[in-house]
């Protein structure tokens, strides 16, 4: 089972491995935050999973974040904080963010802790499930907007900001 649109839900309180160190809980964020959920970023020198050309929707997750970042400061007019999340291990997360120079944390949610709670839709490739791409505009814990199905992955974060200006 998969959850719909979560709009209104409040996140619960689950605490997970930041790239800036530590746990930080999601729900725990005062006014607004973006929640990136997406399901793989590449590793120089390691092949993708089997058969992720194949899987709609699996491409995306580098320009998507990429995009974020180069729009943190249109986020951060509007007091948005940014943070991805994904099923990602904390040192394949930190490994990105120093390659890319990323400017928000990822979180880890390798133990499924937050992906169960709100039954999050996921996708296997190979003997691995990942996480597929959603966002989650937040309002002090409560989720505003739940964009599913982000497509194209790097217009994500423009259809956030036009969101926050339209509303």
């Amino acid at each position: 089972m998969t959850a719909d649109d979560l709009t209104g839900m409040a996140l619960p309180k689950i605490a997970l491995p930041s790239t800036g160190g530590g746990f930080v809980d999601p729900s725990g964020f005062e006014g607004l935050a973006a929640l990136i959920i997406h399901p793989y970023t590449g590793n120089p020198g390691v092949a993708d999973p089997p058969g992720w050309d194949h899987i709609p929707g699996a491409h995306g997750s580098t320009p998507q974040l990429l995009t974020y970042r180069a729009l943190r400061a249109e986020f951060e007019k509007r007091g948005v904080t940014l943070c991805g999340i994904s099923l990602l291990s904390p040192d394949w997360q930190q490994e990105f963010v120093q390659r890319t120079s990323l400017t928000f944390d990822l979180l880890s949610d390798a133990g499924w802790k937050l992906t169960s709670a709100l039954q999050l839709e996921t996708f296997a490739a190979g003997d691995r499930a990942f996480l597929r791409r959603r966002t989650l505009l937040t309002r002090n814990g409560t989720i505003i907007l739940d964009r599913r199905h982000v497509d194209p992955p790097d217009g994500d974060a423009t259809a956030v900001l036009k969101w926050l200006v339209d509303a």
